[in-house]
């Protein structure tokens, strides 16, 4: 069964519990900030790991030194689901090994 699409408050109470997270044109973002190309890469790496576990896959843009997450739920209508916050929570819960701010 698909996931159900979140209301405007439920997304804004839960990006409440993720700093840095915002939403925007219907989709959860978040730009992580790394001393270098390689870690950025390396993030990259372990969030794709993540998305396959998860089965659940982001837009993920890798720059020099910087990563940035777009999530939605295509199978909900493109709208933001509970398993965005999952994948969302679990990039935040990483992140921080890979020296991301």
């Amino acid at each position: 069964m698909p996931s159900q699409p979140l209301s405007q408050k439920e997304i804004e109470d839960r990006l409440r519990e993720l700093p840095g997270w915002s939403f925007e044109d219907g989709r959860i973002i978040r730009t992580y900030r790394l001393g270098t190309h390689f870690q950025a890469s390396a993030l990259v790496a372990h969030i794709a790991s993540v998305q396959e576990e998860l089965n659940h896959h982001s837009d993920l843009t890798l720059g020099y030194n910087t990563v940035r997450l777009s999530v939605n739920t295509h199978s909900a209508g493109d709208a933001v689901t509970e398993t965005d916050f999952e994948l969302a929570q679990r990039v935040q819960d990483l992140a921080p090994a890979h020296g991301a701010s």
